[in-house]
């Protein structure tokens, strides 16, 4: 194509000083974006991706030193004051920053917030024009009820409501150019989905030109049509998204591939982990910064840096592209054998009608809130060495669940069995000594690690609590490392001086201390790197055919949890809606909600973009304020007059495979919009 680029990047790089050195974060970057198209950048944490992004605007800090050049529309932007710079951000370039809700002001309303964002570039418009406006830019970014959330704060909001509010105001002035910083990351599919079809309609309506940073293939391979590969500050492949798709050439890139879990009609496809980790930036190695994680690696790889060439329609920064094999979807996972049929044993844990209702608290000027049902009657039985993946969106009442079980919040209702003893019934000073046998990692493995103990004081406390004695906890804390493929070298960090990654294991480790028959594993690896991820997956399945111990898998991603998964149940509104084998779920979904969140499973084959996603409307329903009848009705395209009056029963449709809907529908999974 001939047509000049609206953005140009030129060997840029980036260095930030630090008390072990420099830290070289960019090193010498080119990109090329032209009007109207789609361009990923994609590459795992640390790679300099969003600091590429940055630094292209003038939003990096003053002590970073900048060289190259950055020319949109020909003006170069790095020599630009910040009146200047000022002038051109939010006008006529956009950006989405990665954490929505920390992005916008906690004390100013949204609706404020779209409206300054008109007035400060069109001041000839008035308050008024400019909040009627903020209104209509809500509405077209899919935020419901526009009017009535316009006055809302950004923390009365969900993270997919706060996206939209970001959307809007980025799209405020008609920009030509929108940079989207990890749009989706930590998104529920069913939102994300969302996110990537308003972008989608945004470029072809406006013929916006996006530049999407992400460390999600499967994200690009719904907008993007070209894709930079970036490692350890550098772009190490360039081309069209189908051709890289079809023939990546650098290794990094088909591990990349290799470590998004997939969902191939209805079969699930595990991910491979790439070995390894990223370099330091600070002390950088010679020659190939992939070399010491590369399978092709050779002698020449440690001396000579590779630079970017041609290697068939790309640009590749390998010394032995030739030699990279195509990529090749993994096979897919079988379903296990034991978990088919009819059950003869005892489960090993059994739930029974388990309920939950928040009541509220405070008076009227305390903002009082009616009692929220959390939990509808949950029932399931997980037997020995099986695992259980409980599916839903953010709300549902999935980790509410889990807490209940483990008494972590005391039911309203219902029983839970362990081993045939009601947990219900124990007096909580016998709880101790249960907990053992049932353990939790939690979803914030931050949050939920002391910050002032170190990791082997961390995973020797379970064993003191249970009675060990120090020589026996710490030597338990040296296996617990081991089996979680974490080295002896990390018992003496603190949790803030680990990757995500790491802190993962650390709590995966921490939850399987004291031996446990049933873990409970709250979002493993949400917002994780799909290499790291692909890793923890890898872990879990290694850490159970160890043991015969069970898992309860919950999670947002229907790909996650078929990697891992023997059964699936799908939870909404509080209830279990869908429940069976994995494989007769994936294939013969029954319910309209688990058909919308399998189809928003985002397909990483450019090939088949033809494929139209279900792509829900709303958001779930508040748990205070639950729609009559069948709680899905709202967002259903299925939904008839009876769904608002009764609530439909959990019916069999086969051999362990059930869901709750008037109108079940176990046929091959929908993936057109109806």
């Amino acid at each position: 194509m001939t047509e000049a680029p609206i953005l140009e990047i030129d060997d840029l790089s980036v260095t930030f000083p630090s008390a072990d050195g420099p830290v070289q974060a960019v090193r010498g970057v080119s990109l090329r974006v032209r009007a109207g198209t789609v361009v990923g950048l994609v590459g795992e944490s640390g790679s300099g991706k969003s600091v590429t992004m940055l630094a292209a605007l003038g939003l990096l800090p003053p002590d970073a030193v900048i060289s190259g050049s950055v020319r949109y529309r020909g003006r170069d932007l790095l020599p630009m004051g910040q009146r200047e710079l000022a002038r051109l951000r939010g006008d006529r370039i956009a950006m989405i920053f990665q954490d929505p809700v920390s992005s916008l002001s906690p004390i100013r309303r949204v609706g404020q917030q779209v409206a300054e964002a008109i007035r400060i570039h069109r001041p000839e418009v008035t308050r008024a024009d400019a909040a009627t406006r903020a209104v209509e830019l809500l509405g077209a970014a899919g935020l419901p009820h526009p009017h009535r959330r316009a006055s809302d704060y950004p923390h009365q909001l969900s993270a997919g409501m706060c996206q939209r509010v970001m959307l809007a105001s980025a799209m405020a002035n008609d920009p030509d150019l929108l940079i989207a910083d990890e749009p989706t990351s930590a998104l529920d599919v069913t939102i994300q989905a969302q996110v990537l079809d308003l972008m989608a309609t945004m470029h072809r309506t406006r013929g916006l030109a996006i530049v999407v940073v992400t460390h999600d293939l499967g994200v690009l391979a719904q907008l993007a049509k070209e894709v930079a590969v970036m490692y350890a500050g550098r772009v190490v492949e360039h081309g069209e998204l189908a051709d890289v798709y079809r023939r990546p050439r650098h290794p990094y890139t088909l591990g990349l591939l290799g470590a998004v879990p997939r969902l191939d009609d209805g079969l699930a496809t595990p991910p491979t982990p790439i070995a390894g980790s990223s370099p330091s930036p600070v002390h950088p190695r010679p020659g190939c910064a992939f070399a010491t994680r590369c399978p092709h690696a050779e002698a020449d790889c440690d001396d000579v840096d590779p630079v970017l060439r041609p290697i068939g329609d790309g640009l590749t920064a390998c010394h032995h592209a030739e030699a990279v094999p195509p990529y090749e979807p993994p096979v897919s996972l079988p379903g296990r054998a034991q978990a088919r049929g009819h059950r003869t044993e005892r489960p090993v844990l059994s739930v029974v009608g388990l309920t939950k209702v928040f009541q509220g608290r405070g008076g009227a000027r305390l903002g009082r809130h009616e009692p929220a049902q959390a939990l509808s009657g949950a029932s399931f039985d997980l037997f020995d060495g099986e695992t259980l993946g409980l599916v839903g969106e953010s709300g549902c009442g999935k980790s509410t669940l889990a807490r209940c079980v483990l008494r972590l919040i005391e039911p309203t209702g219902g029983h839970v069995l362990f081993r045939g003893e009601d947990i219900m019934a124990i007096k909580r000073t016998r709880l101790r000594g249960l907990r053992r046998h049932l353990q939790i990692m939690f979803q914030d493995s931050a949050g939920s690690l002391d910050p002032r103990m170190r990791v082997s004081a961390i995973l020797a406390e379970p064993s003191v609590v249970q009675g060990a004695s120090g020589p026996q906890a710490r030597a338990r804390a040296g296996e617990l490392l081991e089996m979680v493929g974490l080295g002896i070298d990390l018992a003496h960090r603190f949790p803030h001086e680990l990757s995500g990654g790491e802190r993962q294991r650390v709590g995966l480790a921490r939850a399987l201390a004291p031996g446990p028959d049933v873990v409970f594993l709250d979002e493993p690896v949400s917002a994780l790197d799909v290499s790291v991820q692909a890793g923890v997956l890898d872990l879990l399945r290694r850490v159970r055919e160890d043991a015969n111990r069970s898992y309860v898998l919950i999670s947002h991603d229907l790909a996650v949890v078929g990697c891992v998964s023997d059964r699936v149940a799908v939870m909404y509104g509080g209830r279990i809606v869908e429940m069976g084998d994995r494989d007769d779920v994936y294939r013969w979904p029954a319910h309209p909600y688990t058909q919308a969140l399998l189809s928003a499973v985002p397909v990483i084959d450019p090939a088949r973009r033809h494929r139209i996603p279900i792509v829900l409307n709303g958001e779930p329903p508040d748990a205070g304020h639950l729609p009559t009848g069948c709680r899905f009705r709202t967002r259903c395209w299925k939904a008839q007059d009876v769904c608002a009056v009764r609530d439909p029963p959990f019916v069999d449709l086969g051999p362990a495979h059930g869901a709750a809907c008037h109108f079940p529908d176990a046929s091959s999974p929908v993936t057109t919009a109806t």
